[in-house]
């Protein structure tokens, strides 16, 4: 902060003064977890909502059991994604109309397309912003593709 106070401050040190204050802690943080045994090993949840924000952890084509689906598959997999997605979201309170964001991790771009009609298929109404990057893997190599989303609630109650 320059010496003669906030007035005098540059438009940086202003916007970062403003973005430093602390928000009151009246918002209640809620973890929802899918009950795998690797999330307290590694220390996440598989959903974190904040007031009308929900945040789903990166997920993959696995079942309830854990097993990885549609292997080889990547539209199967997508598809798996996406409910289990839906899954989370709905413990959270929210829908897949409410998703605001998606991130998409491909181990081949090559399968773009087929990942993207599925992407498409449950959110072609919604238009969330979405990425879709290559990464050179994932934690198994069976696994295609994993897909993180964002939301907000109520901010599909038009679609």
């Amino acid at each position: 902060m320059s010496p003669a106070g906030p007035a005098s401050a540059s438009p940086l040190e202003r916007e970062y003064d403003v973005r430093s204050e602390r928000p009151a802690k009246s918002m209640k943080r809620e973890l929802f977890s899918s009950g795998t045994p690797w999330e307290p090993i590694v220390g996440y949840s598989r959903a974190v909502k904040i007031g009308n924000q929900i945040w789903v952890s990166g997920t993959t084509a696995t079942d309830n059991n854990g097993n990885i689906v549609g292997k080889g598959d990547p539209s199967a997999q997508t598809r798996q994604i996406i409910a289990n997605i839906t899954s989370a979201l709905a413990a959270a309170g929210a829908q897949l109309s409410d998703v605001v964001r998606t991130r998409i991790f491909v181990t081949d771009m090559n399968h773009w397309e087929a990942i993207g009609r599925v992407h498409g298929e449950a959110f072609g109404d919604i238009r969330p912003a979405a990425t879709m990057v290559e990464v050179r893997r994932l934690i198994d190599p069976d696994l295609l593709v994993e897909i993180e989303v964002e939301a907000m609630l109520g901010s599909g109650d038009d679609h």
